[in-house]
């Protein structure tokens, strides 16, 4: 029996590894949950798995964080949003606990001090992002293993095809209506801008010691083929699937063996695209930015971070425009002076400084 201790419980990503759990109740056990806000929903699912300790963020941060540490744990499962799930990262790393990290802040901000604090305690990180637990799968579970080149694949999202002059009048509703995946509102956003796959190629490249110019990125509409590995003799090899992220979970959870899901299987006796597009940077200006934000590194990445979650929320509350995430954005960056990273400490006050510059342009454009 698998020991699980889960942050972010109530979130998109966190219920559905509860829905793993229960169907295969045999073989794990949650221990110890964590969530923002003591919620309804909580309070279900405390009820339901009656783990050994529960805490909210909002109203016990410190026994959210000791969640992350939790000592009959035998996996921490980090389904934490946003900047905030960097700390339980660093939690659960220095208590020696194996990691499934879906939480991309933690590597977006603090990737090479996570890794270096990983290899330190001995620390073994799962992949549970989509694209990055396809290419694991393709590396045969060897984040070591050689490659030629990672290609990551993109849906578009909601505004794929719009023209740039088109999106100044779209509405959170249609941002939110992504045409292939159901997730958290902050990361579908982050879909339609292409924010969300600027930080999965920085995640390539600090989980999977690759250099940018070995890290590719193109459309895939249907969200069938979740990435690819290109190997040196010019064979590729590609993790293919329904668009759920219940596979790449129950795989973080068992690997290596592999568990039932409920995920729909491919229907080869009916015909289905496996097209792609190559991608249009002009169309994405964030994930412009954020590649250039990746290659000079530093303090940069946590700052780009910070203020698209603020530009995020002031969108979705109606405050600003669609297109002004990528101004907030960008202000934000151009006005950020690039400084090596030696602290989690540090990155704290960049995110800070970040959000409250962003949060003073936002104010201004009301």
């Amino acid at each position: 029996m698998k020991k699980i201790a889960l942050i972010g419980s109530t979130g998109s990503i966190g219920k559905q590894v509860l829905n793993v759990v229960r169907r295969h109740s045999d073989k794990y056990e949650i221990v110890a949950l964590a969530a923002m806000n003591d919620s309804v929903e909580f309070s279900r699912q405390v009820k339901e798995f009656h783990p050994e300790f529960s805490a909210a963020a909002a109203t016990d941060k410190k026994g959210a964080l000791s969640v992350a540490e939790w000592k009959s744990a035998d996996l921490v499962f980090n389904a934490a949003g946003g900047f905030a799930g960097l700390e339980y990262s660093v939690k659960a790393i220095r208590a020696g606990k194996t990691l499934a990290l879906a939480n991309k802040e933690t590597l977006v901000c603090g990737g090479e001090l996570i890794m270096r604090l990983a290899a330190e305690k001995g620390v073994e990180i799962i992949p549970v992002d989509s694209e990055h637990s396809a290419i694991w799968q393709c590396l045969h579970f060897d984040r070591k293993a050689p490659f030629k080149r990672l290609i990551i694949t993109a849906s578009g999202g909601a505004f794929r095809g719009m023209k740039p002059d088109e999106l100044s009048k779209v509405t959170p509703e249609q941002a939110l209506n992504h045409p292939t995946w159901k997730m958290g509102d902050k990361i579908t956003v982050d879909s339609a801008t292409l924010l969300n796959k600027g930080y999965e190629v920085i995640e390539a490249h600090v989980l999977y010691n690759a250099p940018y110019s070995k890290i590719e990125t193109v459309i895939q509409p249907t969200s069938v083929v979740h990435s690819l590995v290109e190997f040196k003799d010019g064979a590729i090899l590609a993790q293919m699937g329904a668009p759920t992220m219940e596979v790449p979970i129950a795989l973080a959870l068992s690997y290596p063996q592999r568990l039932t899901t409920s995920a729909e299987p491919l229907n080869f006796k009916t015909a289905f695209s496996l097209q792609f597009e190559p991608l249009n940077k002009k169309n994405y200006p964030l994930f412009d930015l954020a590649l250039k934000c990746a290659k000079e590194g530093g303090s940069l990445p946590c700052a780009l971070n910070a203020a698209d979650e603020v530009a995020v929320k002031a969108f979705l509350e109606r405050k600003i425009p669609f297109t002004a995430i990528y101004d907030v954005v960008n202000s934000v960056i151009s006005t950020t002076e690039r400084d090596e990273i030696v602290s989690f400490k540090q990155l704290t006050e960049i995110d800070r400084a970040a959000r409250w510059k962003a949060q003073k342009l936002i104010y201004k454009m009301q």
